[in-house]
Order: C-alpha cells, then sequence, then structure tokens
C-alpha cells in the first residue's frame, strides 16, 4: 500500500491558487490559515504557502522534449488522466507539454502532460495503462 506523500510549496496568490487546485484540478480543500491551504492532491497533502515560488526552467531532458525542472506531479491510471486531462483542457489552461504518449512500445510507456499552476509552479501528470509500468524498465 503506498502512503500520502506532502509537499509545501509557495504560491503568489491563495485565491488564484485555489481556483486551479480547487476549481480547475479537483482537488478537495483542506484546512487552512490566512497565509497558506492544505488540499487532497489525489490522495497526498499539498500545502500551498504565500511566498516566492521556486524558479524553473526548461532545463530537463525526456526524449527528445525539454521540460521544467524542477516540478512535481502525481502518476495516475490511464483512465483517470485522460479525464483530468480533458478536465484541464476545458478550463483553458496552457500546457507547458501538451498531452501525449511517450515512449511507445518500450517499458514504462506513459501519457504525460506539463501545466504550471498560476504561481508558476510546473506540474507533470502522468497516466499508465497499469500501475506495473511506473517502474517497468
Amino acid at each position: 500500500m503506498l502512503t500520502p506523500f506532502h509537499l509545501a510549496i509557495h504560491v503568489t496568490d491563495l485565491a488564484a491558487a485555489r481556483a486551479f487546485y480547487g476549481g480547475v484540478l479537483g482537488c478537495a480543500e483542506g484546512r487552512s490559515a490566512p497565509t497558506w491551504v492544505d488540499f487532497d492532491f489525489f490522495g497526498h497533502q499539498l500545502s500551498l504557502h504565500l511566498g516566492e515560488p521556486m524558479p524553473n526552467a526548461p532545463t530537463g531532458r525526456v526524449g527528445d522534449k525539454m521540460v521544467p525542472m524542477p516540478h512535481f506531479g502525481l502518476v495516475l491510471p490511464l483512465a483517470d488522466w485522460q479525464r483530468l486531462a480533458a478536465r484541464v483542457r476545458a478550463a483553458g489552461v496552457d500546457f507547458v507539454l501538451e498531452p501525449q504518449v511517450r515512449f511507445v512500445g518500450e517499458p514504462g510507456e506513459q501519457w504525460t502532460m506539463f501545466l504550471r499552476d498560476p504561481s508558476g509552479n510546473a506540474i507533470e501528470v502522468k497516466g499508465f495503462p497499469t500501475m506495473e509500468g511506473v517502474f517497468a524498465h
């Protein structure tokens, strides 16, 4: 059984963060205070605190793509990933890397999308047909 992780990051605007994480991504809001808010980030605890976000830049090479580093994200079953990709697209969020499949026919074949929250934090969401593929090599 997997256990939830906890990640605390900075955001510049709690109202915009609530609209994105709660409204666009559909995450349930947890506890909060005037300077922070927690979200149930697909079973994990994501704490958003007012402050200056860590800078990120497209310095990570994955295949033939450059992806923002650092980034965080999650791994979903493919059907859930497809629903989330449609939800994000319908909300008009700009993708850093459009939803796509990579490593076709190889161990670890996966669907991925990269986006940024309103504060510029980079997020990757991966989808796998089976969770056994997550660590395939």
